[in-house]
C-alpha cells in the first residue's frame, strides 16, 4: 500500500494479476480511505485499487460534496467536486501508471461517480453505483457510448427512494451507458449480494 502526495489524501494498492482494471474506490459519508479497501480486494482480487478521501466535513465525517438536507445536494457543489475528482484521478493515473479505472462507490461515493460519468465522460472506464440517486437534476448533455454501469439499489433503501434510483438508470441509459440496473432485497446498507453481483459484472 502507498499514497503519493497528490491533490487528496489517497490510499493505492498496486495490481498483483495483470490485465485487471483499476478500481476507483468512492466511500459513504463518514468514512475514508481506508473504507472500501477491503470490498474492492473481494470484488476484484488482484487489481489495483486507488481510494480517496472526500474533502468536505459535514459534522466531521467526510464526504465528497455538499448538501442542503438529506437527499437534497449542493449542485454547484457537486459540479466543483466532481472536477476536483477528475483532477485528482488523472494525476493518479498518470504518477502510478494505471489505465482508467472504474469507480466502484456507495452512496455519497456512488452519487459523486454518477456525477463524474455525467460532468466528465471519459474519466471512469466504468461504474458500479451502490445505493446512488441522482446527482443532478439539470445534467449537461453527455455521452457514454460504450462506458459499462451497474446500479445496486435496496428495496426496503430509507434514504433513496426507487423513483430516483430508476430516474438515475434513465438519464444514464439514455446517455448511452451500457447500464444494468438491479434492485435487492436489501436496505440502504450493502449485503454479500451487492459483493457477488459486483464480483460477476466486474469479471463478466
Amino acid at each position: 500500500m502507498s499514497s503519493l502526495a497528490l491533490s487528496f489524501e489517497h490510499r493505492f494498492k498496486p495490481a498483483t494479476r495483470p490485465g485487471l482494471r483499476p478500481l476507483l474506490l468512492l466511500h459513504g459519508t463518514g468514512g475514508d480511505e481506508t473504507d472500501l479497501l477491503p470490498l474492492g480486494e473481494l470484488v476484484s482480487p488482484g487489481a489495483a485499487l486507488l481510494s480517496p478521501r472526500g474533502q468536505v466535513l459535514e459534522g466531521g465525517m467526510p464526504r465528497f460534496f455538499r448538501r442542503l438536507a438529506e437527499g437534497v445536494f449542493d449542485e454547484a457543489d457537486v459540479r466543483r467536486r466532481a472536477a476536483d475528482l477528475a483532477g485528482f484521478i488523472a494525476e493518479a493515473c498518470a504518477a502510478y501508471g494505471i489505465e482508467a479505472p472504474v469507480a466502484l462507490g456507495f452512496s455519497n461515493g456512488a452519487n459523486i461517480a454518477a456525477a463524474l460519468l455525467m460532468l466528465h465522460p471519459g474519466v471512469l472506464a466504468g461504474a458500479v453505483l451502490l445505493r446512488a440517486m441522482v446527482p443532478l437534476a439539470d445534467p449537461p448533455d453527455f455521452r457514454l457510448d460504450g462506458t459499462r454501469v451497474l446500479i445496486l439499489s435496496g428495496v426496503r433503501d430509507p434514504i433513496v427512494p426507487a423513483s430516483n434510483a430508476a430516474a438515475l438508470a434513465r438519464m444514464l441509459g439514455a446517455g448511452g451507458a451500457e447500464l444494468q440496473h438491479d434492485t435487492l432485497p436489501a436496505g440502504h446498507g450493502l449485503t454479500q449480494d451487492d459483493v457477488a453481483r459486483t464480483g460477476v459484472w466486474l469479471h463478466g
